[in-house]
């Protein structure tokens, strides 16, 4: 439900351009911003939790071994062949 702080931060900027009152626009303003901050915020968590928690995205134990062999045979072979040492 982050989203009625976006709707509290819209309300509250129309209240901020409408109003006469220069304090009243100032805490009106002050309040919109807050509010957006906090919409975004709350945006980011929830978008930041769902990919989190998806198993789908897990890798599953057989795949990750496989990954690592595929890797460990990219090193082995893309390492520079060890000189003998200097007599």
């Amino acid at each position: 439900m982050h989203w009625l702080f976006l709707l509290m931060a819209v309300g509250a900027l129309y209240v901020g351009f409408t109003v006469t009152s220069t304090p009243v626009m100032v805490v009106a303003l002050l309040a919109s911003l807050v509010l957006f901050v906090v919409w975004i915020m709350g945006w980011y968590a929830r978008r930041a939790g769902e990919g989190s928690q998806d198993p789908s995205m897990m890798i599953d134990p057989a795949e990750l071994r496989r990954l690592r062999e595929i890797a460990e045979a990219r090193r082995a072979s893309a390492a520079p062949p060890s000189e003998p040492p200097a007599p």
